[in-house]
């Protein structure tokens, strides 16, 4: 009873943290460390990840109206485009006319940059999520980046809509977000996120461009962990697999409110009150960290 509690607590935090630029990963972490869960132990450790497979239906349910919208687009630019009497004009629709220049490709672009890394540092990744200094650190820092980040290009933003990004702007949003991986802690909200500002989007179109970019990005790391944990290690028990469903439940509902929320509240307010938290956050974690030497 008692892990199917923490299931179910690590599944809230997971679905309040997961889209807001102060890292999941420290948060499911910190309360692994509270609830007295072994962090180092195989299955807890492909929980953390797996989890967030909730969280990403979230938003493929909150923004299933877009996703179909850019999917038909995506056939019939595609379509159009393979026909040599094409043009480049087609009035009345936001979308690019060129299928390398739509959101889909845009998306896998930035995902390509970002999973290649990724998945040949993987187990150094693994090794800095058992360090809470490296990961209290990350919260500090990456919360002083996100004060400057948005205090100096906020202003200087030219692209409101992601249906107007380049590919540079899809290359840079993927290389930031090797940061959030290879340093958990960082966000990989917050680095997708301040990526998109400091190459000229907007608050909320770089926000909506990582709601986007998480789709593939977690789903590829959560079905990798996954697959991973079941070759190297036997076979989840009844009650294992009960605490996997119970905390994928808990994340996608308490995910899909917290969507909401944030596009409402960037709109209007910015980032920076999550920066101050993650300072108030890092500090407390680099205190933990040093009073129980881990």
């Amino acid at each position: 009873m008692h892990e199917l509690v923490a299931s179910i607590i690590q599944g809230i935090v997971e679905g309040l943290t997961e889209f807001l630029p102060v890292s999941s990963t420290a948060h499911i972490i910190l309360a692994q460390e509270f609830l007295g869960l072994d962090r180092t132990d195989a299955f807890w450790k492909m929980f953390t990840v797996v989890i967030q497979l909730g969280a990403i239906l979230s938003v493929v349910v909150y923004f299933r109206q877009k996703i179909y919208r850019f999917g038909v687009s995506f056939i019939d630019v595609f379509r159009a485009n393979s026909r040599p009497d094409s043009t480049d004009e087609k009035p009345g629709s936001s979308l690019p006319t060129s299928w390398y220049r739509h959101p889909f490709c845009m998306v896998m672009i930035s995902f390509v940059v970002t999973a290649i890394p990724c998945f040949i540092i993987d187990k150094k990744i693994g090794e800095n999520m058992e360090r809470l200094d490296y990961i209290a650190w990350a919260l500090i820092l990456g919360g002083l980046a996100m004060i400057v980040i948005d205090r100096i290009f906020a202003d200087k933003a030219h692209t409101d809509q992601i249906e107007k990004m380049s590919l540079v702007q899809a290359i840079a949003i993927g290389l930031f977000q090797i940061l959030a991986a290879a340093f958990p802690g960082t966000s990989r909200s917050m680095s997708t996120i301040a990526g998109g500002q400091v190459f000229g989007l907007t608050r909320s179109a770089a926000l909506e461009f990582s709601f986007f970019l998480a789709i593939p990005v977690m789903f590829a790391a959560a079905c990798f962990k996954l697959l991973k944990h079941l070759l190297e290690h036997p076979m989840p028990s009844g009650n294992q697999w009960l605490n996997l469903a119970a905390g994928f439940v808990t994340s996608f509902i308490v995910a899909y409110a917290v969507i909401a929320w944030f596009m409402q509240w960037v709109r209007t307010r910015g980032f920076i009150p999550f920066a101050v938290y993650r300072f108030i956050a890092g500090a407390a974690l680099l205190w933990w960290a040093y009073r129980s030497g881990s």
